[in-house]
């Protein structure tokens, strides 16, 4: 099963949350083992489990147990995500939803699979927003944060509607009880069958206050290539080739260093890649074409160090392949130094 991860984004903004109610960026960063180079690029992904440290570390940190709500309640999604982007160039909520139906594992991608992470019932004159990701008590403070933040943007792009009706959820009645009741300022039930919003169905015929058709067509067009990036990483042959990538110089690229770090047996291994048509010795190979021509002609380092990097010992054997991918010498690109 592909890695559970977040946009950088929610972790960069949790962690200023927590460094703004007291909590030692250090010791954040440590605990959760979040290096700050992660956190440079808003769409980088981080994995979730050290998206979940960084939240625990946060409301010991900051004695604050409510700090999912607080986070939800301080932060729109169009801070955290080009989801949230998405959603508000889109002419109404209704489109809004549908988007963040369709782009929501760009932002938080628990293995969803085909499934959308919001549906929607209705009962009668209700409407009911279901989260249907699985196992949520394993980690109540998403759902904490989610419905949080979904309450209070409408709140503040359409003050004086109120939109949710009540909030259900499924994991127990927490100590903090009054801050549901501050941030929601509705009926909340815990220990549901469900964790859901309670609405109707003019809400989803308000418009939006930002919607731009140019907007949502760039914003859109940047979502639909980080989500085919996103493909790419959870495939087997883009988890083989992200552990690859930091040890091609050490001698460590192979097979079995590889199954071992995805915790597969090597038929295994095989198997998986060759239902995607390809197999390990290919991705091997295509990797090193790609960084050599990135080293190359991006970075502009020397052939011998090109060749070192992608895992050549011999500079003419890093020749001999170079001219195989692309039918010439590395040097007519890039002259030794």
């Amino acid at each position: 099963m592909p890695e559970a991860t977040v946009a950088a984004g929610f972790a960069r903004s949790l962690m200023e949350l927590a460094v703004s109610k007291g909590a030692s960026r250090k010791a954040l960063a440590e605990r959760s083992r979040i290096a700050p180079a992660e956190l440079q690029d808003q769409d980088n992904r981080i994995p979730f489990a050290k998206y979940v440290a960084l939240m625990r570390a946060g409301q010991e940190l900051c004695d604050d147990p409510a700090l999912a709500l607080h986070f939800g309640e301080r932060f729109d999604l169009s801070e955290l995500s080009i989801v949230g982007l998405v959603g508000g160039a889109s002419e109404s909520m209704a489109d809004a939803f549908a988007q963040m139906n369709r782009y929501a594992r760009l932002a938080v991608d628990v293995g969803l699979g085909p499934d959308d992470c919001y549906r929607l019932e209705r009962r009668g004159s209700s409407l009911w927003i279901v989260d249907t990701r699985r196992t949520p008590n394993n980690f109540p403070e998403l759902m904490e944060s989610s419905f949080a933040r979904m309450v209070c943007t409408s709140r503040r792009y359409l003050p004086g509607t109120q939109i949710v009706k009540a909030i259900h959820f499924t994991h127990a009645e927490p100590s903090y009880r009054a801050e549901y009741e501050r941030v929601f300022q509705a009926p909340v039930i815990f220990a549901s069958d469900k964790n859901a919003l309670l609405t109707d169905d003019a809400w989803l015929k308000h418009k939006s206050p930002s919607s731009s058709r140019y907007a949502l067509g760039v914003l859109s067009a940047h979502a639909e290539k980080l989500a085919e990036s996103l493909d790419r990483s959870e495939s087997t042959k883009g988890r083989v080739e992200k552990l690859l990538i930091p040890v091609l110089h050490t001698g460590d690229a192979n097979v079995e260093t590889i199954s071992r770090q995805l915790g597969l047996s090597r038929q295994t291994l095989f198997r998986r890649l060759r239902a995607e048509s390809t197999t390990f010795e290919s991705v091997l190979d295509e990797l090193r074409h790609k960084l050599a021509l990135h080293y190359l002609n991006k970075e502009k380092v020397s052939v011998g160090e090109a060749a070192y990097r992608v895992g050549f010992s011999d500079p003419a054997a890093f020749s001999r392949a170079f001219k195989r991918w692309t039918g010439t010498s590395p040097r007519r690109l890039r002259p030794k130094v």
